[in-house]
């Protein structure tokens, strides 16, 4: 199973939609997983338009309407795998800390979260840690990006970064 990952894409503050690109990418995917920062409900749209497998978390610079229909956080089962899907807060050099304990109760193989608009792709522990960045803002990387997981039987082929 081929999965998009994206997050703090701010649309319409830091673009006025994703980049032609990452539809592009996202386009092979059979799920797509949205970590937050989306800001307007549009982008699930968007989203839906590559695939109606979509599930999103909101992000602390999300509108209340985006925060109103989506939770903080979700735990999806693709593939045998849980795969634990939170946004993130507070300081960037904090963020691995804040998410390990937003899962620290639950059994999870993948966490994917955003927030820092800086990638990471880490197996700490035996669960991988993956934020994708940011396609849209590149304030605290030096490159936009997004990310693609490949899994299949409970095992992870592939987990990519992908620079645009």
């Amino acid at each position: 199973m081929r999965i998009g990952v994206i997050s703090d894409t701010h649309i319409p503050e830091r673009a006025q939609s994703i980049p032609t690109k990452v539809i592009k990418g996202l386009k092979e995917c059979e799920v797509i997983l949205h970590a937050g920062d989306l800001v307007e409900l549009k982008v699930l749209d968007i989203l839906r338009d590559i695939t109606d497998q979509v599930v999103a978390v909101y992000g602390n610079m999300d509108y209340p309407a985006v925060k109103k229909r989506l939770p903080s956080k979700q735990i999806i089962e693709l593939e045998n795998l849980r795969i634990g899907l939170f946004h993130g807060w507070g300081s960037p050099h904090q963020l691995m800390d804040i998410v390990r304990d937003v899962f620290k109760s639950e059994k999870v193989d993948i966490i994917i979260f955003g927030h820092s608009h800086y990638p990471i792709n880490e197996d700490i522990e035996g669960i991988r840690y993956f934020n994708p960045g940011s396609p849209t803002d590149k304030v605290f990387s030096p490159f936009n990006s997004y990310g693609i997981l490949e899994i299949e039987k409970k095992k992870i082929k592939k987990a990519e970064i992908v620079k645009i």
